[in-house]
């Protein structure tokens, strides 16, 4: 931390440790359990895994980005002036085209979306909206919006705006990081969603491993192969052609998805990142956050990209190869 330990652990300066508590930059907040963010177009994982596995899209599936939709006097924008063209569940994943993920949801012309509940149905299956499961008190649990909620609490009635905001991660839609780093490892292990767990294992005085501590399995089976496999893609091609190729120099194959998040309707925006590797056979997955940094593929990526190098270098590597076969 940015403060010495010693001011609150032995607690000898009352003045110094107000201080601290009243920092706005909340130092005790653990944000990777307790901050809760708008994801930005990382949610668009669980986005497109939702429009999958309800069948309202396919690989053929396409959609014509033209630059955004229009209802009314509203306008749901892609980021990109003009839009993308015909666009896949692929290519929407990367270069992040909001069209594609606007029309999964709710719909566009004569394309019925999947809904709001639907799409919130399948989030918390990939483990938003609800704790992770981590061995740690106090753990955030995000949220999911629903129509009566916004009926209760903000005296309103559910717009397709909503549906809309909420397909691209933004609107009232919050996330914890862990809990994102939880749905990546749900593509990345073939389905698995799990409850992270801080001990591996339980070390002797020689070193020895005493005990280990198995993961422990929320549920299995959470997406299909084939939603899986088309996600997967999607990622992949971030990094080789979307908004993640800074991650392309990297030592191993990875793949991502970048977000940047609009902030309480500010032009504040937060940079996320979340990857997992190798591709093939994944043995990582990270997020990285940055608060009101700006893009997720200027600032986040770069960040990603020098924790990878460390984790995939040859040295480390071969620490972990020791650590779990053991002395």
């Amino acid at each position: 931390p940015s403060y010495p330990q010693s001011d609150i652990a032995r607690g000898t300066d009352p003045a110094k440790t107000r201080i601290i508590f009243a920092n706005p930059d909340s130092p005790f907040l653990n944000r990777a359990t307790q901050g809760q963010y708008v994801p930005g177009s990382t949610f668009k994982i669980a986005v497109a895994s939702a429009g999958l596995e309800e069948r309202a899209i396919s690989a053929q599936t396409t959609v014509d980005s033209t630059g955004g939709i229009r209802i009314g006097q509203w306008f749901f924008p892609d980021w990109k002036a003009g839009g993308h063209g015909r666009t896949d569940v692929v290519k929407a994943l990367a270069e992040s085209v909001n069209t594609f993920f606007y029309t999964i949801a709710g719909g566009m012309d004569d394309a019925s979306g999947i809904g709001i509940e639907k799409l919130t149905t399948w989030a918390r299956q990939m483990g938003f909206g609800e704790h992770t499961g981590i061995d740690l008190p106090e753990e955030g649990r995000g949220f999911l919006p629903s129509p009566s909620w916004k009926e209760e609490v903000k005296k309103e009635p559910w717009y397709i705006g909503d549906t809309y905001h909420a397909a691209i991660g933004q609107g009232d839609v919050l996330v914890t990081p862990l809990q994102l780093a939880v749905a990546t490892s749900v593509i990345a292990n073939g389905g698995t969603r799990v409850a992270p767990r801080l001990i591996d294992a339980i070390e002797g005085p020689d070193g020895s491993i005493q005990e280990r501590m198995p993961p422990m399995i929320r549920s299995e089976n959470v997406l299909s192969p084939r939603t899986i496999d088309l996600v997967r893609a999607g990622m992949r091609s971030a990094v080789t052609d979307g908004s993640a190729r800074g991650l392309n120099a990297l030592p191993v194959v990875v793949s991502a998805k970048t977000g940047t998040a609009q902030v309480g309707g500010t032009d504040r925006t937060h940079a996320w990142v979340t990857v997992f590797g190798p591709s093939h056979s994944a043995d990582l997955a990270l997020v990285v956050l940055l608060e009101g940094a700006g893009g997720g593929d200027t600032f986040a990526v770069p960040v990603a990209r020098e924790i990878l190098a460390w984790y995939f270098a040859p040295e480390q590597q071969g620490k972990r190869a020791h650590t779990v076969t053991g002395p």
